[in-house]
């Protein structure tokens, strides 16, 4: 397991004995990986051509003879104020044209040829000189690719992109636009610009597209980064660290992960959940947590890795609160348990200035081994180290729930529903909640991945849903799967363009009816549908549903369309499709997911009973059960084990009830 986290000598190069303390305090908070030279360009190239790796090779050749590993850098995601005033075409030009200055981080265009030609440069140069050096364990491309640009590169860029996708057939693009709306078909290439806010921003197919090139200029750049690493280091693994919504804990919604995930060697992503906020529960919080690291191990289906994190607060929350007590472990120990086989923070050492010195780190200010954070840091550590065994395992799964990056753009960008209601992503981790709840594994898995696996996929929300998608959903039913879709489901194709002759035939057959209407309700409207003589209360969306083969589940109770139908099931080839037509509260999703679970025999991995806000996840490795019991909640909370169990920190054995105190966490091991 690797810990540590984000290192910065290159800002205590005039303070020696600071460098020389970090060994001491590296060893005493059993941390064994750094992350290195993530925003050190200035310091290893401080005016053009003129580079200084000696600090470099000593901070490495340092961390080597404590034992430690290296996880070095690209420092592309900061360059050096030189290069924006020699090579000025590295600067970003916004949505309204405005050429940015330069500052910050992440402002540079990722079509110049010159950030291209300096950054492989650079890159090669890294890899030249410490390619083969025992303590490098990884590549870290940049940090937290994101962001766009739009200059006139950028627009050419754009527009070769689009002659690639529409093979030089400009009717195509004007087809797959609807060009004839509002006059806004093109005749010439040239005359296409990306959206802007002073400009064109509502044509949905141009919108989309744009989103898709950004991705994918994204990812051009990033292979344009790593042509020398992969040449002179192919055994080197390499990633970058994707990243999460913070307030709302949604994943990141600028890149289309799905794709980028592909050019990685392991996922990593840095999360910053905001603990003990006062919006809603530590347990819902900690659902949100597990969903992203569902999510972000499924891209590959292997373990993940956490890249960023904070022991104690970060410093760009509205209100920047520390960890309480017990908290960092439990949290870090989450991680592990859906997939994570390390726990690194941003940062070693707090900055002395500017903008991040009061974010969290292990090293404080005071430099002290014996505050609160550093010990419970080393605690982490010291728990990391027995987990050994688990590194490597997976999560295995019968249940899925499909995401998708560009739905969610598309239905963004839809002019209809609510706008402050659509909450695509977090319907998906309200589907998710009741499965979280019984520790039953889901994979959150986009729409390229196998379906065949799984014994239910969970479809919310699917916006777009392109014909090749659609085809396949209906294999999945037809070949024995069970499916769930909802309301605002397969409304348009991939060119955001609507299916006309009402629902798409295919949907139509395999869930058996064609939902004709989506009534939109106010916040202060209040439906109601009657499901397995119970009422539930909706709330956001109702969908007036036609039945054809369907069987009525659930009604609705109230309104014009008061006793039609508002959730169906159809029985289609060897499977089955339920179709939910109703944002319904809570209670319902435990509900009619309970009745799923007990009919498709689905069930946790560990017979361990608790209440509400103890999650029991469990990695496995052959004949043996990593379960991680933790409990989310400020109280103390009973659990019941029904098996012989072994204590991975103390080596007890475990049997019957066990107590678990307030943020506390067990590991145990059950073959």
């Amino acid at each position: 397991m690797l810990h540590g986290g984000d290192y910065n000598p290159d800002q205590w190069l005039d303070h020696p004995e600071i460098l020389q303390e970090d060994l001491k305090l590296m060893k005493l908070s059993n941390s064994n990986t750094f992350s290195l030279g993530i925003f050190a360009w200035s310091t290893l190239e401080p005016q053009e051509g003129d580079y200084h790796f000696e600090w470099l090779d000593k901070i490495i050749d340092n961390i080597h003879s404590i034992g430690g590993r290296v996880i070095l850098a690209t420092p592309s995601g900061a360059r050096p104020s030189w290069m924006s005033q020699k090579y000025p075409e590295v600067l970003r030009v916004d949505g309204a044209r405005v050429k940015q200055l330069h500052g910050g981080r992440h402002n540079h265009c990722f079509t110049s040829p010159v950030y291209r030609e300096k950054t492989a440069q650079m890159n090669r140069l890294l890899a030249e000189r410490y390619g083969k050096h025992p303590a490098l364990l990884m590549w870290h491309i940049s940090n937290e690719y994101g962001g766009e640009c739009h200059c006139e590169r950028c627009q050419d860029a754009f527009r070769n992109w689009l002659r690639d996708k529409y093979k030089e057939n400009l009717k195509a693009l004007n087809d797959s636009w609807w060009g004839p709306f509002w006059s806004h078909t093109f005749s010439d290439w040239s005359q296409i610009e990306s959206p802007s806010p002073i400009g064109e921003n509502m044509v949905h197919g141009l919108n989309l597209d744009w989103k898709r090139f950004v991705t994918d200029q994204t990812i051009s750049f990033f292979e344009n980064e790593v042509t020398a690493i992969r040449e002179l280091t192919p055994e080197i693994p390499i990633t970058t660290n994707f990243m999460a919504d913070t307030h709302d804990l949604i994943p990141f919604q600028s890149l289309d992960y799905s794709k980028f995930a592909k050019h990685l060697d392991v996922i990593s992503w840095d999360a910053y959940p905001a603990w003990h906020n006062d919006w809603e529960t530590t347990a819902n919080l900690a659902m949100k947590v597990g969903f992203i690291n569902d999510l972000y191990r499924s891209l590959k289906q292997q373990p993940f890795l956490l890249m960023e994190s904070t022991p104690s607060a970060v410093n760009w929350h509205k209100i920047n609160k520390a960890k309480r007590p017990g908290m960092h472990l439990l949290s870090s120990m989450q991680m592990v348990a859906h997939g994570s086989d390390s726990i690194l923070y941003f940062q070693w050492r707090k900055s002395r200035g500017s903008s991040e010195k009061f974010h969290g780190a292990v090293v404080d200010h005071d430099n002290s081994v014996d505050n609160r954070v550093f010990k419970e840091v080393s605690t982490v550590g010291e728990t990391l180290e027995k987990l050994s065994q688990v590194v490597g395992t997976n999560r295995p799964a019968d249940v899925a729930i499909l995401y998708d990056w560009e739905s969610n753009w598309a239905l963004n960008h839809a002019q209809g529903y609510g706008t402050e209601t659509k909450c695509y992503p977090q319907t998906l981790q309200e589907h998710y909640r009741t499965f979280w709840e019984q520790d039953i594994p889901v994979d959150v898995i986009t729409k390229e991945q196998e379906f065949s696996r799984y014994k239910l996929l969970i479809v919310p929300m699917l916006y777009l849903a392109s014909e090749e998608t659609i085809a396949r959903l209906k294999q999945f039913t037809a070949e024995g799967g069970t499916l769930v879709m909802t309301y605002i489901s397969g409304i348009v194709n991939e060119h955001d363009l609507t299916y006309l002759g009402g629902w798409h035939q295919d949907l139509q057959a395999v869930f058996g009816i064609n939902p004709v209407e989506t009534d939109t309700l106010y916040p202060g409207d209040r439906n109601s549908v009657q499901y397995s003589n119970r009422s539930y209360e909706l709330t956001d969306y109702a969908t007036v549903i036609e039945t054809h083969s369907a069987a009525v589940d659930g009604i609705y109770e109230a309104d014009f369309y008061a006793g039609s139908p508002a959730m169906t099931k159809n029985s289609y080839g060897k499977g089955r499709a339920y179709y939910i037509g109703a944002r319904l509260e809570e209670q319902f999703n435990r509900d009619f997911y309970q009745e799923l679970i007990t009919d498709l025999s689905l069930q946790s991995v560990l017979p361990i009973e608790h209440g509400p806000g103890v999650s029991v996840q469990v990695r496995q490795d052959g004949d043996v059960n990593y379960a991680f019991v933790m409990n989310f909640t400020e109280q103390e909370q009973t659990v019941s084990i029904h098996v012989v169990a072994k204590d991975l920190m103390t080596g007890e054995e475990l049997s019957g009830e066990l107590l678990l105190a307030k943020y506390e966490v067990r590991i145990l091991a059950v073959k």
